[in-house]
């Protein structure tokens, strides 16, 4: 289906609000255009931050508050008065479009206060681009601004370190808060994390075919409390997960699921199959940065009572029973798209 192409926009009316959508991980000076030229447009900028809450990877290093900081910092840097630009914070709901769109508009109807004189900041440069057609209440705006710098390529040369180059692609602003970062624990955990997935990612980079992986996981219920596990080992280590692995090549796909659970956990319940509720496949493309990973998800209710007593495998640091509350309001505590995995069975009901 082919889409028609915005209508020329009447650039001599500054609009009262213009909305800018990005995950800046982190701003470069391609970020800094964009905007320069979006409030020689708009009275206010809204700058909604995307890959909120989520935790530490080295896809999404920094927290949602590090980069409206640091965006705040190069703007002023700029010359730009910090009152001109407002924020939104937004997770990432890989499974549920929807819940994402609406918390954009709700973000962004916190600062408008019911004006509809809104426009949208963007580039229609490829299909990572496509939430640009997905708010069609707002006036598409689109940027003359076209470079081929990416925030992909500033993170590759920042774990690598290759500073000069990062130096000469970021503003000022920007450099100093990732010379202050690289002093950092978090930045040396990234770091590592980041050169074990580039050894695992090469060892496959000679099979005929793109090697897609199979995992099972379980989101296992009891009395309130879900079960997880603390990942000793990268990626991911000291985060929290479902218990779960590789399928071996000799086993169903819930017989999987039930001896991940065991050897992580040592959970003893005769008959876990038994209390299977539901299962699920979870499939977003670029869900691990390991390669494409394939989820089949199993939801087992155990009832109420008593919770049983865990004992870790050596394949996990803990493991333990987290009221279902805290899991829920902790998205920026887990692996991957764990907590979604998570959500999207307890919403379920």
């Amino acid at each position: 289906m082919s889409m028609s192409q915005p209508e020329p926009i009447n650039r001599t009316r500054r609009r009262t609000f213009g909305v800018y959508i990005g995950r800046f991980e982190p701003p470069h000076a391609a970020h800094l255009e964009v905007m320069r030229e979006a409030l020689m447009q708009v009275q206010k900028l809204i700058v909604v931050i995307g890959s909120a809450r989520a935790a530490r990877n080295a896809k999404n290093p920094f927290t949602a508050e590090e980069r409206q900081a640091v965006i705040l910092d190069l703007l002023r840097e700029a010359g730009i008065k910090s009152s001109r630009v407002l924020f939104v914070h937004v997770r990432d709901y890989y499974y549920n479009e929807s819940l994402w769109l609406s918390e954009v508009q709700r973000g962004v109807a916190a600062h408008t206060h019911g004006s509809s004189d809104v426009a949208l900041i963007g580039h229609l440069k490829d299909e990572s681009s496509y939430y640009l057609r997905s708010f069609p209440a707002w006036e598409f705006l689109p940027t003359h601004v076209v470079s081929n710098l990416s925030a992909t390529e500033v993170r590759r040369a920042y774990f690598e370190d290759d500073l000069e180059r990062v130096r000469s692609i970021v503003p000022p602003a920007v450099w100093v808060f990732l010379e202050r970062f690289r002093q950092t624990p978090d930045f040396a955990e990234l770091q590592a994390e980041y050169r074990y997935v580039q050894d695992y990612r090469s060892a496959w980079q000679g099979t005929p075919y793109p090697v897609v992986f199979v995992t099972t996981d379980a989101v296992v219920i009891r009395s309130g409390h879900v079960l997880v596990v603390r990942r000793a080992e990268h990626p991911g280590r000291g985060r929290l997960a479902m218990p779960g692995g590789f399928l071996n090549t000799a086993e169903t796909l819930l017989a999987s699921c039930i001896r991940e659970v065991v050897e992580e956990t040592g959970l003893q319940i005769s008959d876990l199959a038994a209390y299977q509720r539901s299962q699920a496949v979870f499939d977003y493309p670029g869900r691990s940065l390991r390669g494409r990973t394939v989820s089949h998800a199993f939801q087992f209710d155990l009832g109420i009572g008593q919770l049983p007593v865990l004992r870790p495998g050596s394949d996990a640091a803990d493991a333990f029973w987290l009221p279902l509350s805290e899991a829920l309001a902790s998205p920026e505590l887990f692996f991957e798209d764990h907590h979604a995995i998570i959500e999207h069975f307890l919403m379920r009901g």
